[in-house]
């Protein structure tokens, strides 16, 4: 065999055996073997550089060097999974889903697995890019890092599709995180705390060889994409593992809610056997179709739903409360606590929420309280074992100062919370505010983080996000740790912020209940923060998913003085809040929606709300749904008597078809939707 020859039988070899090993778990070679045969490779490729492949087994050991992680969009959103808690969360899912699909609905149960969620995209058989979930839209491209993990497959074999999506979870076996933490306390290091914050903080290493030294494994749950060649969630996994991924083999099909919780029961019981860290169940509906029909929320699937397991509890000491102020004034007391090992992580303080929660329980100072962890991630007191309470104790009163500046506390009635109305004044509400702008999900300012925030608030350099657009080089280098680079960087992110687009920026600038789905609506409704703010109470509500509450508070931050406001100070915080919107229009930041944008969209379907069932041709659903939206239409899930069109395609089912006959709801075709538009 001439060189070329050899390097790819000895490629061809070592891709086998490392899915004999990693993936099926049934090794063929001994590990010295398997070296040697790595080694005869490396040094050919070092001869050989013309005959270099990016997906040579070679690979795994990394040494490749990322500064900078570069962000990248998914081309297919990464959401989050609704909780579930008990049966009933789960009937009322399934009651959902039945009102809303035709036919019978099959589940497919598979285990929730903790870790680092990532996406893989495949192109001919070749992985092409793996990213990590981020904010769910976009992520950090790791795929350096995740070449060394040799259960991720770098070659596919099988019937494969030219160019797909599959997710999964990046996830430390417990062996293997003993093993480092063995290795790490006999280097006299810290041990890591848990395989879950070990994994995901393993992707972001630097070193890609220091990623391949790790145990990480990678276990696929889902594929992507419009063309996959399968019909259900569990010919996916079949599909996958055929291919060549690691897919867990416990998962299990079911026809019925009550064979969900027998393998939530089963598992929650056998979870400890396991090799890796588990924190409850994921349920999908096994039928594609199905799936489709059902749709999205703004942040989750109504196809799955999460079954969390029960929360692990523990008893300790609480030794003190404090109280925290949020960006919008918001007090929230804080129990410290004697320290204590929880769920992989050792837990020092828990959240309060507010007054009536500590009166409801009695909490107090020297208690020993019982701590779990929400859905395993935020600690929580959920009781007091008053038989260990002290005769000298003393009930719990609630500050009514403000922690930071002393401004006397307010509470607006039927509100949970205690408000230090001095936003201009409390540094905890002017850093917040800051920080909540050049968040991830917001402006997104690369070279500026909270900490960075913090210290230029502290040192008098900024007191408002309007002000960062001001901020140059000079400005900046005084502060703590800063070099000219990074200083360079922060100025260059700041001013790269200004292509974010309006419905981010109306997110950024932290207009009380504007989250990130209704800065959509507003922004996709009226078009430019102008028509925002001249906007009245009824023409807010009349926005779809606008209540009053929100439309109150848009309406309380642009206020401006009226005439029987005229003893009151003249610069109000409605106006405070125009003047920074103007500041922000002199530094040309996005305030309306862009021109490329409206240029696809039209009004033709203003004020009728679509349905849309079946399969279609000339469009994919997702397609037809944005097609209905950028012409001013709605899409809704479910057919009412608000409902003016179904758009009906092959395999529509014969409910929904019923239903909407009753009703009087015209059906039409998808050819018939495309001459409408």
């Amino acid at each position: 065999m001439n060189a070329q020859e050899q390097i790819t039988a000895l490629r061809n070899l070592l891709h086998k055996h490392n899915h004999s090993y990693y993936v099926l778990d049934t090794p063929t070679i001994s590990d010295f073997d398997f070296d040697m045969k790595l080694k005869e490779l490396q040094t050919l490729e070092a001869k050989h550089p013309e005959f270099d492949d990016p997906t040579s087994p070679s690979l795994r050991v990394g040494g490749g060097v990322t500064k900078n992680f570069e962000t990248t969009k998914h081309n297919f959103r990464m959401y989050s999974l609704d909780n579930s808690y008990s049966k009933e969360d789960l009937q009322n899912w399934e009651t959902r889903i039945k009102k809303q699909v035709d036919g019978p609905v099959s589940y497919t149960c598979e285990l929730k697995y903790d870790g680092a969620s990532i996406s893989l995209t495949y192109q001919g058989g070749n992985l092409l890019r793996a990213v990590t979930r981020g904010d769910g839209h976009q992520g950090d491209n790791v795929t350096t890092n995740i070449k060394t993990i040799k259960s991720v497959p770098l070659q596919l074999k099988g019937d494969f599709p030219d160019h797909f999506e599959i997710r999964g979870e990046i996830v430390l076996p417990f062996d293997g995180f003993n093993k480092m933490n063995q290795a790490r306390v006999a280097q006299g290091e810290e041990p890591f705390r848990n395989p879950r914050n070990t994994a995901s903080g393993s992707l972001k290493l630097q070193d890609s060889a220091l990623v391949a030294k790790r145990p990480l494994e990678c276990l696929l749950y889902s594929l992507v994409g419009d063309n996959v060649p399968v019909a259900t969630q569990m010919q996916g996994l079949e599909k996958a593992a055929a291919w060549g991924f690691k897919v867990p083999k416990i998962a299990k099909l079911v026809t019925s809610i009550d064979a969900v919780l027998d393998f939530v029961n089963y598992w929650d019981i056998h979870r400890s056997d396991l090799p890796y860290e588990t924190d409850g169940v994921v349920i999908k509906v096994n039928n594609l179709q199905q799936q489709e029909e059902l749709g999205y929320t703004a942040k989750a699937p109504r196809w799955a739903m999460a079954y969390k397991f029960k929360a692990q509890q523990v008893s300790t000491k609480l030794e003190e409360i404090t109280y925290q102020v949020g960006r919008t004034g918001a007090i929230t007391p804080v129990a410290n606590l004697t320290p204590v090992a929880l769920a992989g992580t050792t837990v020092k303080r828990a959240s309060l929420h507010n007054a009536d929660q500590i009166a409801l329980l009695d909490i107090r100072v020297g208690d020993t309280v019982y701590v779990e962890k929400g859905g395993e991630i935020i600690p929580k007191i959920v009781g007091v074992n008053l038989a260990l309470r002290s005769q000298d104790s003393s009930a719990t009163i609630y500050t009514d100062k403000c922690p930071q500046c002393t401004t006397p506390l307010s509470r607006t009635p039927g509100d949970a919370k205690h408000y230090c109305p001095n936003e201009r004044g409390c540094p905890p509400q002017i850093i917040g505010r800051i920080q909540h702008f050049i968040s991830r999900k917001a402006m997104d300012i690369e070279g500026l983080g909270g900490e960075t925030v913090a210290l230029l608030v502290h040192a008098g350099v900024i007191q408002n996000f309007a002000d960062l657009y001001d901020l140059s080089v000079e400005d900046v280098l005084p502060l703590e740790r800063m070099a000219q680079k990074s200083a360079e960087n922060l100025v260059t992110g700041v001013a790269r912020s200004k292509q974010i687009p309006f419905h981010r920026v109306l997110f950024a600038i932290g207009i009380r209940y504007v989250g990130e789905t209704v800065a959509k609506k507003l922004a996709k409704h009226f078009k430019s923060i102008d028509a925002l703010m001249a906007a009245n109470f009824q023409e807010l509500v009349q926005v779809d998913e606008i209540g009053d509450s929100i439309a109150q508070s848009v309406i309380d931050f642009f206020a401006l003085q009226t005439s029987a406001d005229l003893f009151s100070p003249a610069n109000t915080a409605g106006e405070r809040n125009r003047e920074m919107i103007s500041r922000l229009k002199s530094h040309h930041l996005q305030l309306a929606v862009s021109s490329e944008t409206l240029a696809g969209q039209t009004s033709v379907l203003n004020g009728n709300t679509f349905v849309v069932s079946g399969v279609f041709t000339k469009l994919s659903r997702t397609e037809l749904k944005k097609s209905i939206e950028d012409n001013g239409g709605k899409v809704s899930s479910s057919i009412s008597s608000k409902t003016t069109y179904v758009v009906a395609g092959d395999n529509m089912g014969p409910s929904k078809q019923a239903k909407a006959e009753a009703l009087g709801v015209t059906i039409i075709s998808e050819d018939q939707f495309l001459e409408m538009i």
